[in-house]
């Protein structure tokens, strides 16, 4: 069960929605160096506040990105993700001009496919502490 603190409420509803998100990188490049991911996340912090969500945690490695996410009922979870991988991949590519060499073919930073799910079997903070303890790299 979720702590009380972690409730958000609305005008008549009050809910506690989670998603573990993972991003794999186009090709599965190993890419991603630690700036990159330091930017990575402020972009996406940026993107979540557009939709009202709030990141509880980011981490990646070379090749993915993990974001979990705290999320009213009226975002639709598909929509966040489409935004979340197209405006990062822009901006990253813009911002970082050397990751463009991986991505000659397909002008995409991202693969098409991404990983959603639901929390609610595992606590948060197991959760939390899987995203904490990804190998970033320096």
């Amino acid at each position: 069960m979720a702590e009380y603190g972690d409730i958000r409420t609305g005008r008549h509803r009050g809910f506690v929605l989670h998603a573990h998100l993972v991003f794999v990188t186009k090709f599965r490049h190993r890419v991603f160096t630690g700036a990159h991911l330091e930017r990575m996340e402020q972009i996406m912090r940026d993107i979540c506040a557009d939709f009202e969500t709030k990141p509880a945690e980011f981490n990646g490695e070379a090749g993915h990105v993990h974001l979990l996410v705290n999320f009213p009922p009226k975002v639709a979870l598909s929509r966040l993700v489409n935004s979340l991988k197209g405006v990062s991949s822009r901006r990253v590519r813009t911002e970082f001009p050397e990751l463009a060499r991986h991505y000659y073919r397909a002008n995409k930073l991202w693969s098409g496919s991404y990983f959603a799910g639901s929390v609610d079997g595992a606590p948060i903070s197991v959760l939390r502490q899987y995203i904490e303890r990804q190998n970033r790299p320096v």
